[in-house]
């Protein structure tokens, strides 16, 4: 199976609501999909969203990467000689995780269908279904609170709670969603690097003295600030998460060896594609660790890839691979389907999708 065709399309998504983080804010997705042709007939696909706020990449920057940079090195190579192709995937320009990701994905996408198995087949199986939270963007509270009844309403039992802009609210942001779902709806709250060490610590306590009842927290200090991380870690009795802490294998092997946090939370989009993830899960199984499974603004390619991903790793433990479930629609024919709150995998052979409707050629 060699490739013959290498083809870049942009895809633009409305999402349900806008998308509203302590970073950002999203009103639709317009993301990056790559199509790879081959000899064989068979097309594998990729996606990688514009995230510049976390990784730096924009459109502009992942179109001319993929075309310029990856482009060259993947062209008719053999599917066969996957490794190697992976290698050169890796080597061929530093940075650019999503750019690299969304070759990867459509890589991995043409090697199960030469294959002739789904991609989850080829890492291992630990399940076929899983159970995914869904995001509740940061506003006021008694909009928060209609919002996760709204999610509840969906069938979603996990909500993950954005926090992060102002600490004392972030207190009232959280009593009013729990006061408004009751103790039965498992809640994570993701402060996307908003706070200092010591505000986590404070405003961590408090909640648990006001009986919110938390299951984890995302990413409570800023990037690099491995100090504050472990502080944070070592004065809640919560587990502690790192998301923009770990881009890598190295970070996960930092953030493990030094107890820096519990869990990590891997991103195809940060670490390049699957190939990296799988090492970190690695990394992960090493130390007894868990980790979290999750996505950027992504619409069902690149999360459909991260589902396989999740299904084949047992310490993968806690899944947020909402994106899907943010969008209004869904271009994508094929893969993994996403019915609030339950994820099934596919059992097509590669990542299981089959074709995208309305996309523009780009490159």
């Amino acid at each position: 199976m060699k490739i013959t065709g290498f083809e870049v399309y942009e895809m633009n998504v409305p999402l349900r609501t806008p998308f509203i983080t302590a970073e950002r804010r999203v009103d639709a997705l317009s993301d990056i999909v790559l199509k790879l042709y081959t000899d064989t007939g068979d097309v594998g696909f990729g996606e990688a969203p514009p995230t510049k706020a976390i990784t730096g990449e924009t459109r502009e920057s992942i179109t001319a990467c993929l075309l310029e940079k990856i482009r060259p090195v993947i062209m008719n190579r053999d599917i066969s000689d996957f490794r190697d192709v992976l290698e050169a995937l890796d080597h061929c320009v530093d940075g650019n995780t999503s750019a690299k990701a969304c070759c990867d994905i459509a890589l991995f996408d043409l090697y199960g269908k030469m294959k002739e198995q789904p991609v989850y087949a080829l890492f291992g199986r630990a399940r076929t279904r899983l159970e995914t939270d869904l995001t509740i963007s940061l506003r006021e509270p008694e909009q928060m609170a209609q919002d996760a009844v709204t999610a509840v309403n969906r069938g979603f039992r996990i909500l993950k709670i954005k926090v992060g802009i102002d600490w004392h609210k972030d207190i009232e942001r959280l009593a009013a969603v729990r006061k408004a779902v009751g103790k039965d709806v498992r809640l994570r709250i993701d402060a996307n690097q908003g706070w200092n060490a010591r505000q986590a610590v404070e405003v961590l306590g408090e909640m648990q003295r006001q009986n919110i009842d938390l299951e984890l927290v995302e990413q409570p200090v800023k990037k690099g600030d491995d100090e504050g991380l472990k502080y944070v870690t070592e004065h809640t009795d919560l587990p502690v998460v790192a998301d923009e802490s770990c881009f890598s294998v190295e970070d996960a092997h930092r953030i493990f060896a030094g107890h820096l946090a519990d869990m990590v939370n891997i991103k195809l989009m940060k670490c390049g594609g699957l190939h990296q993830a799988l090492l970190i899960a690695r990394e992960a199984e090493k130390y007894g660790a868990s980790c979290m499974l999750g996505c950027m603004l992504e619409a069902k390619i690149s999360v459909n890839a991260a589902v396989h991903l999740a299904c084949a790793k047992a310490c993968i433990t806690a899944i947020d691979l909402d994106g899907p479930m943010l969008c209004r629609e869904d271009p994508v024919v094929g893969g993994s389907v996403f019915r609030a709150p339950w994820i099934d995998v596919s059992n097509d052979a590669g990542l299981g999708i089959h074709d995208v409707s309305g996309l523009i050629r780009i490159g």
